[in-house]
C-alpha cells in the first residue's frame, strides 16, 4: 500500500533554530508557522546554542515584560542592553575562523542588526536567511487560525522541539559528525548556524544525512 506523504509541516517560530529543526521541515514540501499561540518562556523561541572555545555557550535574546497570555506575534524585544550586538561579538568569536564565515556572515549581521520589533518577525527572517543558505526550497505560510485539529497530510510539530528535552527523546534526526571549529569532542544539534559556518554548500547533504530515515522513507513510498 502506497504511503500519501505529509507534505505540509505544522511547527512553531524558533531563534537560529537547531539542526534538529531544519532536519524535521527538510522532508516537507510546505512549512507552516504557527502565529496564534501565546508566548511561552524558556523555549528555543528566544534563545539558541553555540560552540565557543570554553562551551556550548547560550544566546538569549531579551524580551519585554508582559501579561502572561502574550501572543507570540506581538512579544516585543528589549532593547534596553544591546544584546544584538552582544550577539555579534559573540558569533563571530565562536565563528570568525570557520571556513565559510566570511561567505555567509553578513546575511546575519544584516538582519540581526535590523532592530525588529517583535521576536516573531526576527526569528522569521532569520528562518528564511538559513533556507536560502541552505538551498532548501520551501514554501512558508503563516497559519491564519489557531489549529486544533490538524488538516489532512499536515505533520504537526509544534512543541516538540525543546531545550529541556534530550535529542535521543525524538525522532526527527540522528546526529551526523562534521568538523566543527572548538574542541576534539563533537558538539551535536546546536544552532544551524555551526553547520552552515562549518561546512558551508556541504551542509545540505549533512543535512540530508542527519534527517531520520523513518521521516524520509515515507516520503519516498
Amino acid at each position: 500500500m502506497r504511503t500519501v506523504p505529509l507534505s505540509t509541516l505544522l511547527i512553531d517560530l524558533h531563534y537560529l533554530p537547531s539542526l534538529e529543526y531544519f532536519a524535521c521541515l527538510f522532508p516537507h514540501h510546505t512549512i507552516q508557522i504557527e502565529t496564534q499561540e501565546f508566548y511561552q518562556k524558556q523555549t528555543y523561541r528566544n534563545r539558541c546554542y553555540i560552540l565557543t572555545s570554553q562551551k556550548v555557550d547560550c544566546l538569549t535574546v531579551p524580551v519585554r515584560q508582559s501579561g502572561k497570555k502574550t501572543p507570540y506575534r506581538t512579544k516585543e524585544i528589549d532593547y534596553c542592553q544591546p544584546w544584538e550586538e552582544l550577539h555579534w561579538r559573540a558569533i563571530c568569536a565562536a565563528y570568525g575562523k570557520a571556513p565559510y564565515f566570511k561567505y555567509f556572515s553578513e546575511y546575519f549581521r544584516t538582519v540581526l542588526l535590523r532592530r525588529y520589533t517583535y521576536l516573531f518577525d526576527l526569528n522569521l527572517a532569520l528562518l528564511q536567511t538559513c533556507l536560502q543558505l541552505l538551498q532548501l526550497e520551501k514554501k512558508i505560510e503563516l497559519s491564519k487560525h489557531d489549529e486544533i485539529g490538524v488538516a489532512k497530510y499536515t505533520a504537526d510539530a509544534r512543541h516538540s522541539i525543546l531545550p529541556r528535552n534530550r535529542l535521543s527523546h525524538r525522532t526527527y534526526c540522528h546526529t551526523v559528525w562534521y568538523q566543527q571549529v572548538f574542541g576534539k569532542t563533537f558538539q551535536p544539534n546546536l544552532s544551524i548556524i555551526d553547520l552552515l559556518f562549518c561546512q558551508g554548500h556541504n551542509a545540505y547533504t549533512i543535512l540530508q544525512q542527519a534527517t531520520a530515515n523513518d521521516i524520509t522513507n515515507k516520503e519516498r513510498r
